[in-house]
C-alpha cells in the first residue's frame, strides 16, 4: 500500500477501529438515517454496480445491495481490518456485498467498473482528497454518480457541540483543527468540497443539508439511555479524546457534566440529539 493516509490506517487498525467495533451497534444506529438520506439521493437501481467508500462495519454495503438485488453489486472498501472483519462477520450469506481491506484512494481499482461511488461519512480522512476522488472516479463509469453524506460543521453538530460544551470549564478545549486537514468535519465547508471535486473531475456538484436527531446510546429505561449514551461518549469521540490520560477525579466531574446534559435531552430508549449533515451529489 503506497504510503498515503498513514495516520488514519494506523488509527483505524488501532484504537478507532477497535473502539467502533465495541460499539458497533450503536453507532449505526446513530448515522442510519444520513446513510438512508444519501442512498435515497442516488437511487439505486437493480443491478446496479456501487463502490462503498469507507464502508466500516458494512451496514451501508448491505442497504445499498438491498437495493441493487441479486442482479448487482457492491464492494465495501475500508482501512480497518478491525471494521472489515466485522462487516464480513455480519453479512448475511448470498448477499450480493464484498469487503475488501483497502485504502480506496490509491487501491486498485477495476476502470469503469461502477455505477455509483458511495459513502457515508468515510470520505472526510484523505491527505489529499482531490488525488483520492481523481483515483476513485476512474471505477467510475462515464455518467455514473456520487453520493455521499458529510458532517456539516461542529457547532451545527449538537452530538459534539453540547457535550463538549459541558466540559470546557473542566478541561482545556482543544485548537480547533485545522479546517482542511482530515477528519470528520473536514467537508463543512461545502465549496472546499466543490473544489475538490471540480479539481477530480465531477461535474453536476450539488449539496442538499440533511437535520436529524439522532439516538446516542440505548437502554430499556431512559436512566438505563442516559448511562448508555455516557458510556458511548467516554469511549468513543472528541468527548474520549478530551479525557484521554486525565486523572479520575477530573474524568468524574466531566462525566458528571456531560450526563446532565443528555439528561436535558428528549428520548426515552436512546437520548435523542442533534446531527447536521451535507448530502453531496455529483456525476462523472
Amino acid at each position: 500500500m503506497a504510503k498515503k493516509n498513514i495516520y488514519q490506517v494506523a488509527d483505524w487498525n488501532g484504537q478507532s477501529g477497535a473502539r467502533w467495533v465495541a460499539n458497533q451497534a450503536r453507532l449505526d444506529a446513530m448515522v442510519a438515517v444520513f446513510g438512508e438520506a444519501a442512498i435515497e439521493a442516488v437511487a439505486p437501481a437493480p443491478g446496479e454496480r456501487v463502490l462503498d467508500i469507507g464502508c466500516g462495519a458494512g451496514a451501508s454495503s448491505l442497504a445499498l445491495a438491498a437495493r441493487v438485488g441479486a442482479e448487482g453489486q457492491v464492494l465495501g472498501v475500508d482501512i480497518s481490518e478491525p471494521l472489515i472483519g466485522r462487516a464480513r462477520a455480519l453479512a448475511p450469506p448470498d448477499t450480493p456485498v464484498l469487503f475488501q481491506l483497502a485504502d480506496a484512494s490509491s487501491a486498485a481499482l477495476p476502470e469503469g467498473a461502477f455505477d455509483i461511488l458511495f459513502s457515508r461519512f468515510g470520505v472526510m480522512f484523505f491527505d489529499d482528497p482531490a488525488e483520492a476522488f481523481a483515483h476513485m472516479r476512474g471505477a467510475l463509469r462515464p455518467g455514473g454518480r456520487v453520493a455521499f453524506v458529510c458532517w456539516r460543521g461542529m457547532a451545527e453538530n449538537d452530538w459534539v457541540r453540547l457535550p463538549m460544551g459541558a466540559i470546557k470549564d473542566i478541561v482545556p478545549p482543544p485548537a480547533p483543527p485545522d479546517p482542511e486537514a482530515p477528519g470528520p468535519f473536514s467537508f463543512a465547508d461545502k465549496g472546499r468540497v466543490a473544489r475538490i471535486l471540480t479539481a477530480a473531475g465531477f461535474t453536476d456538484i450539488a449539496f442538499t443539508a440533511f437535520d436529524a436527531s439522532v439516538p446516542l446510546g440505548e437502554g430499556a429505561t431512559r436512566d438505563a439511555a442516559i448511562d448508555d449514551a455516557l458510556k458511548m461518549a467516554l469511549e468513543v469521540g472528541p468527548v474520549s479524546r478530551a479525557l484521554v490520560d486525565r486523572p479520575d477525579d477530573i474524568r468524574a466531574r466531566a462525566s458528571a457534566e456531560v450526563r446532565a446534559v443528555f439528561a436535558g435531552l428528549p428520548g426515552e430508549r436512546s437520548v435523542m440529539i442533534k446531527g447536521a449533515a451535507w448530502i453531496v451529489t455529483a456525476r462523472n
